[in-house]
């Protein structure tokens, strides 16, 4: 209870108390004074919200995990009457979310903005709002709050790691045989002309074609033959460990810019949010490197396949997808590849991130191999991350297949574990397996 309240409810109380044992003149005027005051305070609280409007606006929609994401606050009351003090209340669902104010003695046609700075430190999407105003009397009463609902969401993209160098696929053929299949890239391999669509690329137009046909005229282009590269992900919902640890990133919210920049966000120690950062940094990775690549997962009962492509617009398609995966899958990482193997073109590779301590990988790899397609995994050993049972015998089996095993641990440097697998892979000896030509003629 305010002291503005006890010091009006006592006024009212004794006046009342007094008015009542002798009714004297003093008591009285305590009375009518403490009515009048919670009446005042009860017309203010009324008045207090009229008018006042909020707008919420970011520069961007999109973040990632360890990001500052800046959200613009406005607070306008366009009456003319002053509010003594407002209150603002950010509700929104993204964690150790800042933005929560409050306001003193905003004046008739006048506005108040700040910046409210939030690091992010979860993937996933967030509602940003509602936003809750309460206001109320200046001795604290009464108080009344209004509700503005949310109009917008973020989305945060899993953490990124630096990838240097990764075991990265060999082309389809060694001479260099283009693959008969139309690319939206500009690759070496020309397949002819068409006419001109609206919105084609100037550069792609054939000026002598254009000038002998009189219209113009656009090259098309084939696949170049660099494999394809695949990422599969484990998202079963009993494949995957967390251990229990307390986060740093778990901070209370900070408004200093300064000190924000300072802080550094770290993936809990979970199985399956480490898995996420890796595919994602590889995805990164492979299309920095121009490759084709393409994402295989499964939420729920159902699977979410986006095809190879190699363009931006394509990593942030993985991305997003990876940013709403859960460990709910009913479906177990072999399974994802058999369903899906026979899409694949040969001489791909496909890169299986799981942390699972199942033999029934082995015969997802051996499917692979034997299809001509080029498996890599990259395995979560999972007792470092908490689980009872380990898979350092899985581990020694797939290298036993000549299966380039990248293994990852708790608290690892994933930057450099995965920049240095290249080296590890070839001091193993591990060396891939020519394709068999008789089955692409």
């Amino acid at each position: 209870m305010t002291p503005g309240r006890v010091f009006v409810l006592f006024i009212f109380i004794i006046g009342a108390i007094g008015t009542v044992v002798n009714g004297s003149n003093f008591y009285v005027r305590m009375l009518y004074i403490g009515l009048l005051l919670i009446v005042l305070a009860w017309l203010m609280t009324r008045l207090s919200l009229r008018g006042i409007k909020v707008e919420r606006r970011a520069r961007s929609l999109r973040g990632t995990v360890g990001d500052i994401f800046e959200e613009h606050y406005e607070i306008i009351n366009t009456s003319k009457i002053p509010k003594l003090w407002l209150e603002v209340a950010n509700e929104t669902s993204v964690p150790n979310a800042s933005g929560s104010r409050v306001l003193t003695l905003l004046r008739g046609r006048q506005k108040r903005s700040y910046t409210a700075r939030t690091w992010l430190t979860h993937r996933g999407g967030f509602i940003l709002g509602p936003t809750k105003i309460t206001s109320g009397d200046p001795f604290g009463i009464f108080r009344v709050s209004q509700t503005i609902p949310a109009d917008s969401s973020l989305v945060v993209l899993p953490m990124l790691f630096n990838v240097n160098h990764f075991l990265s696929p060999p082309g389809l053929l060694p001479g260099g045989r283009a693959i008969r299949r139309k690319s939206i890239d500009i690759t070496p391999h020309a397949a002819g002309v068409r006419e001109y669509v609206s919105g084609d690329p100037m550069k792609r137009i054939h000026w002598p074609t254009s000038i002998r046909r009189d219209q113009l005229m656009v090259k098309e282009f084939e696949q170049d033959p660099q494999a394809e590269v695949w990422l599969f992900i484990d998202t079963h919902k009993n494949a995957h460990f967390a251990k229990q640890a307390e986060s740093v990133n778990d901070e209370p919210p900070v408004d200093d810019l300064f000190l924000l920049r300072r802080r550094k966000a770290k993936l809990p120690p979970s199985t399956l949010e480490y898995s996420i950062s890796i595919t994602a940094s590889l995805a990164h990775y492979f299309i920095e490197q121009r490759r084709s690549v393409g994402l295989v997962a499964a939420s729920g009962r159902t699977y979410k396949i986006i095809p190879a492509e190699r363009s931006e617009r394509q990593e942030a398609k993985i991305l997003e997808a990876l940013a709403f995966l859960r460990a709910e899958s009913a479906f177990t990482l072999p399974s994802l590849v058999t369903a899906q193997m026979g899409q694949l073109p040969q001489g791909s590779s496909a890169i299986l991130v799981t942390p699972t301590i199942w033999s029934e990988l082995l015969l997802g790899v051996d499917s692979l191999q034997r299809r001509n397609l080029r498996p890599v995994v990259v395995l979560l050993m999972s007792q470092s991350f908490g689980s009872r049972a380990s898979n350092e015998d899985l581990a020694k089996s797939l290298a036993e297949r000549n299966v380039p095993v990248c293994r990852i641990y708790c608290d690892a440097d994933l930057s450099a574990t995965l920049s240095g697998f290249t080296a590890s892979a070839f001091s193993q000896e591990i060396s891939w397996r020519p394709p068999v030509l008789s089955h692409l003629t």
